[in-house]
């Protein structure tokens, strides 16, 4: 997970931002999915 993405998860959670932590939990699932993807691709090449 990437460090910036921490720093805002855990000010979202101190704050007990549930709309912020939901989106960044969104971002966070988006971007390992896509990752997965791209290193996948260029695993069978």
């Amino acid at each position: 997970m990437p460090h910036w993405l921490r720093n805002q998860l855990m000010k979202a959670f101190l704050k007990r931002d549930r709309r912020q932590i939901r989106l960044l939990n969104d971002c966070w699932y988006f971007y390992r999915t896509h990752n997965f993807h791209v290193n996948s691709e260029a695993d069978s090449n």
